[in-house]
């Protein structure tokens, strides 16, 4: 027991205190992201809730304000209708007087109308047979540019491809010439290495069946020298003998042995030289055509991609002219469809016009020039030629429109003089309407009248209006009248006028 009370008490060392410290760092980030998370969970409820309140709220308030705006609404509609009738029964008064009145003139013009009719409809088809005839003409034009870029590209596109299959076709007859080349060069360098070979295995064995002889010789010579010595020796030492002729036998067999061995090593060196010699040969002959055949191959990338990029940018062009057509095409069509739609709906705007042009405008639709004789005569002097091609194209295109100007022309006329005639009939309006409230304030007394001046407010015998200055008393033998003033009502103004 005492032991483990010491071990507890010992001290922990640096790497176990660092461990719990950041065990410690762990728990305490786990902590805290956990009071985080609590922490934003209750904002987004909290948020929620306080979203659909609002929400709640919001529409309450917006039903409760709909209540009070259409009941005030209700109010004034209210009004606005009482003071509508009133003014709707005396205008449809105004208004069928008007009707009889127009019933009587529309019969008159019924017969008017139907010669008018007739002869702006032979106008209207006469410009629609020249506009069809324009249209028709852009069309053919159209047509034959459309062709001829069709052909040109066309045209463009086979030769460009025939180019392309013969310097393909060029190119592969170069490549099998290369190969067939390389083929019998290789076929002839295999040849020669092989004769080479031939004759040089000949004349070893010539020298050797040489150096075999002269080996014969020599040994037959040492030979008999040897068994002089060796009757000598024998005679000598016989007791030795046996072993030295064992010790000889192994000796013979040895150096039969290890002459052959070196005979081998020494020819097989002499052949790896010569080979050594031809392989280098043969490999810089080898290296010298397969780099000639690298720069003919690399010549040939590089024409071959030349060929390439010219191609994908003629095709390029080709698209983006073929692009421009259609783009230019849809553009020429869109305007002529504009162009269709604008004369439709002048034709439509001319349908409701005609009903509400005059007698004198269908009878005599177009007026006549404007112009004095003496302008007629200098615009006739004018020599045509002095124009210049495109305004001369411009008038041309336009003098069949020249009818359609003049009624244009006219009609805007009409339209300021309308205007004109509005301004005026305002302003007598205004008038009309003054001297109404002044009639209405005469007969009708309330505190805003009697705050202002009125001849009719006369108390004490003496009226509110601002007394003239006063006049000197007349002698006897002057013969001025006094001045009188003559008051007329607005009612009775209103009347004759109306």
């Amino acid at each position: 027991m005492s032991k483990k009370g010491k071990k507890a008490k010992m001290p922990l060392s640096d790497e176990e205190q660092l461990l719990l410290f950041q065990q410690k760092l762990l728990a305490e980030e786990e902590m805290a992201k956990k009071k985080e998370r609590l922490l934003n969970q209750f904002l987004k409820d909290k948020l929620a809730k306080e979203e659909h309140n609002s929400a709640l709220n919001l529409n309450k308030i917006n039903t409760q304000w709909r209540t009070v705006l259409r009941e005030v609404k209700t109010r004034e509609l209210h009004k606005d209708i009482e003071i509508l009738s009133q003014t709707f029964e005396r205008v449809v008064d105004c208004k069928d007087s008007v009707i009889k009145s127009l019933v009587k003139d529309l019969s008159e013009a019924e017969e008017q109308y139907a010669h008018a009719l007739r002869s702006h409809l032979h106008n209207i088809d006469r410009l629609l047979a020249l506009q069809r005839r324009r249209l028709s003409l852009l069309e053919e034009s159209y047509n034959v540019e459309l062709e001829a870029l069709t052909k040109e590209f066309e045209t463009e596109r086979k030769t460009i491809i025939d180019q392309h299959e013969k310097e393909i076709h060029y190119l592969q007859d170069v490549f099998m010439a290369m190969e067939q080349s390389c083929i019998d060069s290789e076929y002839e360098s295999k040849l020669e290495f092989q004769s080479m070979w031939e004759d040089l295995k000949n004349k070893n064995l010539e020298e050797k069946h040489f150096l075999r002889l002269q080996l014969e010789h020599t040994v037959e010579d040492l030979w008999r020298r040897f068994q002089d010595a060796l009757k000598n020796y024998t005679d000598a030492t016989e007791d030795r003998k046996i072993a030295f002729e064992t010790l000889k036998v192994k000796d013979e067999k040895s150096s039969k042995e290890i002459e052959a061995q070196m005979k081998k090593i020494q020819r097989l060196q002499d052949s790896i030289i010569i080979l050594k010699g031809k392989i280098m040969v043969h490999g810089r002959e080898s290296e010298e055509q397969n780099r000639d055949i690298r720069e003919d191959k690399e010549l040939v990338l590089v024409q071959l991609r030349k060929l390439k990029a010219l191609r994908t940018q003629a095709r390029g062009i080709s698209q983006e002219d073929l692009v421009k057509l259609t783009l230019e095409s849809n553009a020429t069509l869109k305007a002529l469809r504009k162009i269709v739609d604008k004369g439709e709906k002048v034709l439509k705007l001319a349908e409701i016009c005609r009903k509400f042009e005059t007698e004198e405008e269908k009878v005599l639709p177009f007026y006549s020039s404007v112009l004095t004789p003496e302008e007629q005569e200098d615009i006739e002097k004018i020599d045509p030629e002095e124009f210049n091609e495109e305004l001369g194209k411009v008038i041309m295109d336009y003098i069949g429109m020249e009818n359609f100007w003049k009624r244009y022309n006219k009609v805007k006329l009409e339209q300021l003089s309308l205007q004109h005639r509005r301004a005026q009939l305002l302003e007598i309006n205004e008038k009309l309407r003054e001297m109404l409230k002044q009639y209405l304030d005469g007969i009708s007394v309330s505190d805003e009248v009697l705050s202002q001046l009125s001849p009719r407010f006369i108390v004490n015998q003496s009226s509110n209006l601002p007394q003239p200055p006063s006049m000197p008393t007349a002698q006897p033998g002057d013969q001025k009248p006094p001045a009188t003033y003559n008051i007329i009502e607005a009612a009775h103004v209103i009347a004759h006028i109306l």
